[in-house]
Protein backbone atom coordinates (compact mmCIF):
# COMPACT_ATOMS: atom_id res chain seq x y z
CA UNK A 1 0.00 0.00 0.00
CA UNK A 2 3.01 2.48 1.03
CA UNK A 3 4.62 1.56 -2.69
CA UNK A 4 0.76 2.32 -4.42
CA UNK A 5 0.89 5.22 -2.10
CA UNK A 6 3.74 6.75 -3.61
CA UNK A 7 3.43 6.32 -6.82
CA UNK A 8 0.11 7.59 -6.86
CA UNK A 9 1.10 11.10 -4.96
CA UNK A 10 4.10 11.05 -7.51
CA UNK A 11 1.75 11.14 -10.44
CA UNK A 12 0.05 13.75 -9.03
CA UNK A 13 2.64 15.74 -8.85
CA UNK A 14 3.71 15.33 -5.38
CA UNK A 15 7.48 15.31 -4.14
CA UNK A 16 7.30 12.35 -2.10
CA UNK A 17 9.49 11.51 0.46
CA UNK A 18 9.87 7.46 0.44
CA UNK A 19 10.45 5.95 3.92
CA UNK A 20 11.06 2.28 4.80
CA UNK A 21 13.28 0.20 7.21
CA UNK A 22 14.51 -2.04 4.07
CA UNK A 23 17.00 0.09 1.99
CA UNK A 24 16.86 -1.79 -1.05
CA UNK A 25 12.85 -1.38 -1.24
CA UNK A 26 12.99 2.18 -0.35
CA UNK A 27 15.39 2.81 -3.31
CA UNK A 28 13.50 0.51 -5.81
CA UNK A 29 10.73 3.01 -5.21
CA UNK A 30 12.19 6.06 -5.47
CA UNK A 31 13.86 4.28 -8.68
CA UNK A 32 9.95 3.20 -10.69
CA UNK A 33 8.78 6.73 -9.50
CA UNK A 34 11.69 8.83 -11.20
CA UNK A 35 11.70 6.48 -14.03
CA UNK A 36 7.70 7.50 -14.49
CA UNK A 37 8.97 11.36 -14.40
CA UNK A 38 8.00 11.75 -11.02
CA UNK A 39 9.82 13.45 -7.80
CA UNK A 40 11.21 11.24 -4.91
CA UNK A 41 13.71 10.51 -2.43
CA UNK A 42 14.47 7.79 -0.15
CA UNK A 43 14.93 8.06 3.80
CA UNK A 44 15.84 4.40 5.22
CA UNK A 45 14.62 4.17 8.87
CA UNK A 46 13.12 2.21 11.41
CA UNK A 47 10.18 4.61 12.74
CA UNK A 48 9.96 1.98 15.80
CA UNK A 49 13.09 4.25 17.16
CA UNK A 50 11.40 7.03 18.49
CA UNK A 51 14.73 9.26 18.23
CA UNK A 52 13.70 8.56 14.20
CA UNK A 53 10.93 11.29 14.03
CA UNK A 54 12.70 14.40 14.12
CA UNK A 55 16.12 13.41 12.10
CA UNK A 56 13.76 11.89 9.25
CA UNK A 57 11.56 15.60 9.49
CA UNK A 58 14.82 17.40 9.20
CA UNK A 59 15.80 15.82 5.98
CA UNK A 60 12.93 15.51 4.45
CA UNK A 61 12.36 19.53 4.60
CA UNK A 62 16.10 20.25 4.12
CA UNK A 63 15.31 17.74 0.89
CA UNK A 64 12.31 19.09 -0.40
CA UNK A 65 12.15 22.51 1.54
CA UNK A 66 8.94 22.07 3.27
CA UNK A 67 6.75 19.55 4.13
CA UNK A 68 2.47 19.44 3.28
CA UNK A 69 1.01 16.05 3.41
CA UNK A 70 2.20 12.92 6.24
CA UNK A 71 0.32 9.97 5.99
CA UNK A 72 1.74 7.26 8.48
CA UNK A 73 1.33 3.79 6.48
CA UNK A 74 4.02 1.91 8.24
CA UNK A 75 2.74 -0.98 10.24
CA UNK A 76 3.75 -4.98 11.78
CA UNK A 77 1.09 -7.97 12.49
CA UNK A 78 2.43 -10.35 14.38
CA UNK A 79 0.91 -13.04 16.63
CA UNK A 80 1.79 -14.77 19.84
CA UNK A 81 0.03 -16.61 22.13
CA UNK A 82 -0.51 -14.49 25.59
CA UNK A 83 1.69 -17.00 27.93
CA UNK A 84 4.20 -17.18 25.11
CA UNK A 85 7.37 -15.86 26.25
CA UNK A 86 8.33 -13.74 23.15
CA UNK A 87 4.58 -11.77 23.78
CA UNK A 88 5.95 -9.05 25.05
CA UNK A 89 8.39 -8.21 22.81
CA UNK A 90 5.44 -8.77 19.78
CA UNK A 91 3.41 -6.33 21.72
CA UNK A 92 6.09 -3.75 22.58
CA UNK A 93 7.41 -3.97 18.68
CA UNK A 94 3.46 -3.90 17.35
CA UNK A 95 2.78 -0.91 18.90
CA UNK A 96 5.88 1.19 18.18
CA UNK A 97 5.41 0.30 14.73
CA UNK A 98 1.94 0.68 14.36
CA UNK A 99 1.00 3.62 16.70
CA UNK A 100 3.69 5.58 18.96
CA UNK A 101 5.70 6.00 15.36
CA UNK A 102 2.68 7.71 14.76
CA UNK A 103 2.55 9.94 17.24
CA UNK A 104 6.33 10.39 17.03
CA UNK A 105 6.17 11.45 13.53
CA UNK A 106 2.99 13.92 13.67
CA UNK A 107 4.70 16.00 16.46
CA UNK A 108 7.85 16.02 14.52
CA UNK A 109 6.33 17.27 11.53
CA UNK A 110 3.86 19.75 13.14
CA UNK A 111 5.30 22.78 12.71
CA UNK A 112 5.78 22.35 9.11
CA UNK A 113 1.91 21.35 8.83
CA UNK A 114 1.12 24.49 10.45
CA UNK A 115 3.24 27.08 8.63
CA UNK A 116 0.48 27.12 5.67
CA UNK A 117 -3.18 26.33 7.96
CA UNK A 118 -4.15 23.86 4.97
CA UNK A 119 -1.60 20.72 6.30
CA UNK A 120 -3.02 17.17 5.83
CA UNK A 121 -2.01 14.12 8.05
CA UNK A 122 -3.46 10.90 6.83
CA UNK A 123 -3.15 7.78 9.71
CA UNK A 124 -3.54 3.95 8.22
CA UNK A 125 -5.02 2.17 10.36
CA UNK A 126 -7.20 -1.53 9.58
CA UNK A 127 -10.79 -2.48 10.06
CA UNK A 128 -9.35 -4.00 13.36
CA UNK A 129 -9.92 -0.84 14.20
CA UNK A 130 -12.96 -0.93 14.07
CA UNK A 131 -13.79 -5.15 15.13
CA UNK A 132 -11.48 -7.96 16.50
CA UNK A 133 -10.20 -10.91 15.61
CA UNK A 134 -8.51 -13.57 17.90
CA UNK A 135 -4.57 -14.57 18.21
CA UNK A 136 -3.22 -10.50 17.21
CA UNK A 137 -3.96 -8.36 20.42
CA UNK A 138 -1.56 -6.05 19.84
CA UNK A 139 -2.27 -5.65 16.27
CA UNK A 140 -5.63 -4.91 16.91
CA UNK A 141 -5.42 -2.78 19.99
CA UNK A 142 -3.10 -0.91 18.02
CA UNK A 143 -5.18 -0.24 15.56
CA UNK A 144 -7.65 0.91 17.52
CA UNK A 145 -5.50 3.40 19.21
CA UNK A 146 -5.03 4.63 15.42
CA UNK A 147 -8.35 5.66 14.71
CA UNK A 148 -8.61 7.07 18.73
CA UNK A 149 -5.64 9.20 17.66
CA UNK A 150 -6.72 10.51 14.68
CA UNK A 151 -10.19 11.94 16.68
CA UNK A 152 -8.31 13.11 19.09
CA UNK A 153 -5.87 15.13 16.86
CA UNK A 154 -8.22 16.01 14.38
CA UNK A 155 -10.21 17.61 17.55
CA UNK A 156 -7.55 19.55 18.57
CA UNK A 157 -5.48 20.34 15.43
CA UNK A 158 -8.32 21.84 13.41
CA UNK A 159 -8.33 25.03 14.34
CA UNK A 160 -5.26 25.22 13.12
CA UNK A 161 -6.33 24.55 9.72
CA UNK A 162 -4.70 20.74 9.90
CA UNK A 163 -6.58 18.44 9.11
CA UNK A 164 -6.30 14.54 10.61
CA UNK A 165 -8.27 11.74 9.04
CA UNK A 166 -8.10 7.88 8.84
CA UNK A 167 -8.57 4.87 6.27
CA UNK A 168 -9.34 1.76 7.90
CA UNK A 169 -8.30 -0.84 4.47
CA UNK A 170 -9.86 -4.27 4.72
CA UNK A 171 -8.99 -7.25 3.27
CA UNK A 172 -6.21 -5.77 0.88
CA UNK A 173 -3.32 -8.09 -1.45
CA UNK A 174 -0.53 -6.89 0.46
CA UNK A 175 2.85 -8.17 1.65
CA UNK A 176 1.95 -8.90 4.97
CA UNK A 177 -1.55 -11.02 3.52
CA UNK A 178 0.59 -12.61 1.21
CA UNK A 179 1.12 -15.68 3.25
CA UNK A 180 -2.49 -16.81 3.11
CA UNK A 181 -3.00 -18.93 0.10
CA UNK A 182 -5.29 -17.61 -2.49
CA UNK A 183 -7.80 -20.48 -1.61
CA UNK A 184 -8.27 -19.59 1.74
CA UNK A 185 -8.60 -15.66 0.45
CA UNK A 186 -11.13 -16.60 -1.64
CA UNK A 187 -13.13 -18.64 0.55
CA UNK A 188 -12.72 -15.81 3.51
CA UNK A 189 -13.89 -13.00 0.47
CA UNK A 190 -17.19 -15.79 -0.96
CA UNK A 191 -17.96 -15.17 2.94
CA UNK A 192 -17.38 -11.79 4.30
CA UNK A 193 -16.76 -9.48 1.57
CA UNK A 194 -19.70 -8.65 0.27
CA UNK A 195 -18.00 -7.56 -3.28
CA UNK A 196 -16.90 -11.11 -2.37
CA UNK A 197 -13.13 -10.16 -3.38
CA UNK A 198 -9.66 -8.93 -2.11
CA UNK A 199 -9.20 -4.87 -2.46
CA UNK A 200 -5.89 -3.45 -4.15
CA UNK A 201 -3.13 -1.39 -2.59
CA UNK A 202 -4.03 1.32 -5.38
CA UNK A 203 -7.26 1.09 -3.77
CA UNK A 204 -6.24 2.17 -0.63
CA UNK A 205 -4.20 4.36 -2.14
CA UNK A 206 -6.59 6.61 -3.98
CA UNK A 207 -8.86 6.82 -0.68
CA UNK A 208 -5.85 7.97 0.67
CA UNK A 209 -5.31 10.77 -1.92
CA UNK A 210 -8.89 11.71 -1.51
CA UNK A 211 -8.38 13.10 1.99
CA UNK A 212 -5.46 15.46 1.15
CA UNK A 213 -6.67 17.02 -1.74
CA UNK A 214 -8.12 20.62 -1.46
CA UNK A 215 -11.46 19.67 -2.12
CA UNK A 216 -11.24 17.79 1.41
CA UNK A 217 -10.57 20.78 3.82
CA UNK A 218 -13.17 20.15 5.68
CA UNK A 219 -12.96 16.38 6.17
CA UNK A 220 -11.53 16.03 9.42
CA UNK A 221 -11.85 13.47 12.23
CA UNK A 222 -13.28 10.75 9.50
CA UNK A 223 -12.45 7.23 9.58
CA UNK A 224 -12.73 6.20 5.91
CA UNK A 225 -13.29 2.59 5.50
CA UNK A 226 -12.28 1.04 2.32
CA UNK A 227 -12.74 -3.00 2.70
CA UNK A 228 -15.41 -4.07 0.01
CA UNK A 229 -18.39 -3.54 2.58
CA UNK A 230 -16.57 -6.13 5.04
CA UNK A 231 -17.92 -4.08 8.25
CA UNK A 232 -21.24 -3.94 7.39
CA UNK A 233 -22.17 -7.31 6.76
CA UNK A 234 -23.83 -8.83 9.77
CA UNK A 235 -24.23 -12.59 8.01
Amino acid sequence: MGRATAHLFADEGARVAVCDQNEEGTAAVVAEIEGAGGEAAGFPCDVADRQVAGRLVEQIVQRFGGLQILVNNAGISRGAALDAPEFPDVWDRTLAVNLTAHIELIRAALPHLQADGAGRIVNIASTEGLGASAGIPSYTASKHGVVGLTKSLAVQLGAQGVTVNCVCPGPIHTGMTAVIPDPMKEKFARRRVPARRYGNPEEVAHATLSLVLPAASFINGAILVVDGGLVIQNT
